[in-house]
């Protein structure tokens, strides 16, 4: 069996698991063939979800249920990762990725009102995003975004670089360290959602040709109150490893107060797992609380803006 056909036949194996009903559809880029799934009430609020770097939609499996139940839910892989989405071309920077996700959100027909919500890797990406493209958004949730608010230490490199070498227990030793509540829990069910999202990571490392994502560079301060212009929520787990979580919320409260920042107990990085009851209803929450019935206008000379409330 060809490569890639293992790892769809694993693909198909989860989707089969994943708890929610979900259309299916591929939107065709100038970056490539971008697989997503849909689900929740037509008209329902949208939200869109990016999920974690060697990652695909499957990995909001804990989330779907709650979100699905208030959203209209449009859960994306990567066009540059694991997964279904098939790329034509190298993304080199982060605007190569924003303009792939803006050409998205335009094929779907998400031109206002949109919700974003991103796990790490796709945390960084959502912040780029709506850095970038803030019309389209009524508000961003930002779970344990890796860089953006602080450096990443240097376990950071050795733990991922080691990954890359083609045995399980690489993946494994990762996994331990970013997910440190889940991976020491003993329970049945928690042993095998770790061995299944070290087995889907390594057999994507091993299906895949090998491609640098674009590194999650650290917000500067002017970025990180531009993307408060957006309601934001960021979340970060207590235990969370790619910077000590109270140390981001400092910062974040410094330098741009209107971003509303929580940090998760009994959590690391593994937060939507260990926490997805938590994590949820604060998105949910957060989410629908964000009034809907304004718009971002943008001074063009000045680059100031500010969100206006529209008549109803």
């Amino acid at each position: 069996m060809k490569a890639r056909d293992r790892y769809l036949a694993r693909y198909a194996e989860r989707e089969r698991a994943f708890p929610v009903a979900t259309e299916t559809r591929t939107i065709v880029t100038g970056s490539g063939d971008t697989y997503l799934r849909i689900c929740g009430p037509q008209d329902g609020p949208p939200l869109v979800l990016l999920p974690s770097a060697s990652a695909t939609s499957l990995f909001w499996s804990p989330n779907m249920e709650s979100l699905s139940a208030v959203f209209r839910v449009y859960a994306l892989d990567n066009i540059y990762d694991f997964g279904r989405s098939v790329y034509k071309r190298p993304m080199k920077t982060p605007d190569d990725l924003t303009d792939w996700l803006e050409e998205v959100l335009e094929a779907l027909g998400l031109r206002e009102g949109v919700g974003m919500m991103g796990l790490s890797y796709g945390a960084w990406l959502t912040a780029r995003y709506a850095i970038r493209f803030p019309r389209r958004l009524r508000g961003v949730v930002l779970i344990a975004p890796p860089a953006t608010i602080r450096e990443l230490p240097g376990a950071w490199a050795w733990y991922g670089l080691s990954a890359l070498i083609p045995h399980r227990h690489f993946m494994m030793n990762l996994t331990r360290w970013m997910f440190p509540v889940l991976t020491r829990r003993t329970d049945e069910a928690s042993v095998r959602l770790v061995n299944d999202l070290v087995d889907d990571a390594f057999l994507g490392l091993g299906c895949f040709k090998l491609k640098m994502l674009v590194a999650p560079t650290v917000l500067s301060d002017e970025e990180i109150r531009k993307l408060s212009e957006v309601p934001t929520l960021f979340m970060v787990g207590e235990h969370e490893v790619v910077y000590p979580a109270q140390e981001a919320v400092r910062r974040l409260g410094e330098v741009a107060p209107g971003i509303r920042a929580a940090v998760i107990p009994g959590a690391g990085h593994d937060l939507t797992f260990v926490q997805a009851d938590m994590v949820d209803r604060m998105a949910i929450d957060f989410l629908v609380a964000v009034e809907p019935s304004s718009i971002l206008v943008v001074d063009e000379s000045s680059g100031k803006s500010e969100r206006i409330k529209i008549p109803v």
